[in-house]
């Protein structure tokens, strides 16, 4: 090459750099587009051959000037094709971009469509000197820069002549489609063609400057072929093409970086609805990778290492690379957890439905705060229940909290969210409240709610990966209070009927036990003297037996509790509840340590000794006072642990 080792050095990389971001763009938007129509074809195929152009540079560069052959040959000529092919297909992209052929009725259309069919025809022109008129000149003879066999006008190649005018017409072209586009249908489309049209308009100025650059090298070239050569002049021109030619891939390879910058974070050429998070993230781990891959391949091929320490070099590279992204992957994979553990982490609804003193309503708004600042990073949030669950979910969550305010019915934004695709809607702000996207909310029920979204912090546009996020939340969020507040009820209305056949249960016993059954062995007695009333004394026993037995048979409320509470705590509440209205005080005497070695009875024997316990408190309080209601009347419950010897 040049013979200065920084300069050919950075040649290299930087010709390296621009193959491997070209290539991988390429393949990128052909692998994800979401229809891979002409356009997607046209844009991927552009970049491809861009890629492909540097290849045949860098295998060039490789060889030094000096050496011909005849893949040299192929590799200049298929080169110098794209060139010329690539200012034209940038055009065309452009065009398709801004919706040339959309609507043939747009201005857009009726103001490019002239300019068109002749940038198309100064292409064809350009394309068929290369192949057909030998316009281009054999790269041995650039190398002696001889360019007298090429067709020429005034001692100028032709080809050097109509090259500028082309590109000045393809890339002015361009910022002039870019500037005044035509409508777009696809949703966020308008904001993302705004948002992206700095990073396009960048990368067609530094393709305008290399293109130029290429004209002026190849004027100079011609004007020293020109007047003849000698040694020392020669190595001057080499220096300068050399020169020349890193700051032509210097911009080319700015260009690509900032055409990059708009295909990962607007999606101009993919077709997606929404921008993608890891898209970005393989797009910088991709610029890294080529960085470093293009710096040590550059300088082993500069320094003319043996090849096995290239490929030494470029496998400790491809290692070092490697782990950086599994380390970086897991970062990320931890953090992804962390935001969303407000959402998996469990609600302790058992807990709240069950425990009397705790609130069965579970902390929406911390998760629906935490979606919003951690996730998404929006600035202002509403959710809305909406159809039969409405009722359920209670009023909307609000971010920032605080923000109260009354939205407008959603009766015009509902119309538009005709199936589950729908990603989101545009709305007025100034009318949502800030909200500037509607996203449907959906379950095996239909819709259920509407996430309303403002803007993103940092003026950035929503993720794929933030807006399925969001909705997947929003989503479980109204089903977990819908959820909840439905077993709230249902545990309330249980409740209110156990609470109800307690008092029927307690108010049966106490009637038929205390004033039933003592009336009718009152009435046996009375009978009993008498032989003619011995039929009735059967039928009363009959009827004594029949009322014991129900007595014992009927089930009870309180053996649940002796489960749950334990033998001493049932009998404090069945005293509390039932029975110590009989007494004037209750004194209870329980050793320590003894409830919770109660705990530890059989479930059976508990309940045996408590229905003993219960029904000699509830005798003591029937006869305790025998035939004096005003004798005084105390109770005293002892409780003692006595283990087995």
């Amino acid at each position: 090459m040049t013979g200065l080792f920084l300069l050919d050095w950075a040649i290299m990389a930087v010709s390296l750099f621009n193959t491997i971001l070209l290539l991988w763009l390429g393949l990128t938007v052909l692998l994800n587009a979401e229809r891979r129509t002409w356009g997607v074809w046209l844009a991927g195929g552009g970049l491809l051959m861009g890629g492909v152009f540097f290849v045949s540079h860098s295998a060039i560069l490789g060889h030094g000037p000096t050496y011909v052959s005849q893949g040299i040959e192929v590799w200049w000529r298929v080169g110098w094709v794209v060139i010329v092919a690539l200012p034209f297909a940038w055009y065309v992209v452009m065009l398709w971009y801004a919706g040339f052929w959309d609507d043939r009725h747009t201005p857009l259309h009726h103001r490019q469509r002239p300019w068109f069919l002749l940038t198309a025809l100064l292409a064809a022109g350009l394309v068929g000197l290369l192949i057909f008129a030998n316009a281009l000149p054999s790269y041995w003879q650039i190398a002696q820069l001889d360019l007298s066999a090429t067709p020429s006008v005034g001692g100028v190649p032709l080809l050097i002549l109509a090259y500028p005018l082309y590109v000045l017409l393809c890339i002015g072209l361009s910022l002039d489609t870019l500037r005044r586009p035509g409508p777009f249908g696809r949703v966020m489309g308008d904001l993302a063609r705004r948002r992206a049209r700095p990073w396009l308009v960048g990368a067609s100025v530094a393709l305008l400057l290399a293109s130029l650059l290429v004209a002026l090298v190849m004027v100079w070239i011609a004007v020293n072929g020109a007047q003849g050569l000698t040694y020392r002049t020669y190595a001057s021109v080499a220096i300068g093409i050399g020169w020349s030619d890193l700051v032509i891939a210097s911009l080319i390879g700015a260009a690509i970086i900032l055409l990059g910058q708009a295909v990962v974070s607007y999606e101009v050429f993919t077709g997606k609805t929404l921008p993608r998070r890891g898209f970005f993230r393989h797009w910088r781990r991709a610029v890294i990778l080529a960085a470093g891959y293009s710096a040590v391949v550059g300088g082993s091929l500069t320094l003319q290492l043996r090849p096995i320490y290239g490929l030494l070099l470029t496998a400790m590279v491809m290692i070092a690379f490697y782990a950086l992204l599994v380390w970086r992957s897991f970062g990320e994979r931890e953090r992804t957890i962390e935001n969303l553990r407000p959402f998996v982490a469990s609600q302790r609804l058992y807990e709240r439905l069950l425990a009397p003193s705790a609130s069965p309503d579970i902390d929406a708004q911390a998760q629906f705060r935490a979606l919003c600042e951690d996730v998404i990073g929006a600035r202002v949030a509403h959710l809305v229940a909406l159809g039969s669950l409405a009722p359920l979910a209670g009023s909307p969550l609000t971010y920032p909290e605080g923000n109260a305010t009354t939205l407008p019915p959603l009766a015009e934004v509902t119309p538009q969210f005709d199936s589950p695709q729908t990603m989101c809607v545009p709305l007025d702000p100034a009318r949502y409240d800030g909200a500037t996207w509607a996203v449907p909310l959906w379950s095996e029920r239909g819709l259920i709610g509407v996430l309303l979204l403002g803007e993103k912090r940092g003026g950035g546009l929503y993720t794929q990966e933030e807006i399925e996020i969001a909705r997947a939340s929003g989503e479980r969020l109204i089903d977990v209070q819908a959820s909840a507040e439905m077993a709230r009820r249902l545990m309330a209305l249980q409740r209110q009927r156990l609470a109800e056949s307690q008092v029927l249960d307690q108010q049966a016993r106490r009637v038929l036990h205390d004033d039933v059954l003592p009336s009718l062995h009152a009435v046996m007695l009375t009978l009993g003297s008498g032989e003619a009333s011995s039929e009735a004394v059967s039928l009363l026993a009959d009827t004594h037996r029949q009322i014991a037995d129900l007595l014992q048979e009927m089930p009870t409320a309180t053996a649940p509790e002796v489960a749950r509470l334990g033998l001493i705590g049932a009998l404090r509440q069945a005293v509390d509840d039932e029975l110590g209205s009989g007494f004037d005080d209750v004194t209870w005497q329980v050793e320590p340590g003894m409830e919770r070695k109660a705990q530890t009875i059989p479930t059976l024997t508990a309940e045996v000794i408590f229905y003993a316990a219960r029904e000699a408190i509830r005798n003591a309080a029937r006869h305790g006072r025998h035939v004096d209601r005003t004798r005084p009347l105390h109770l005293r419950v002892g409780a003692t642990w006595r283990d087995p010897s």
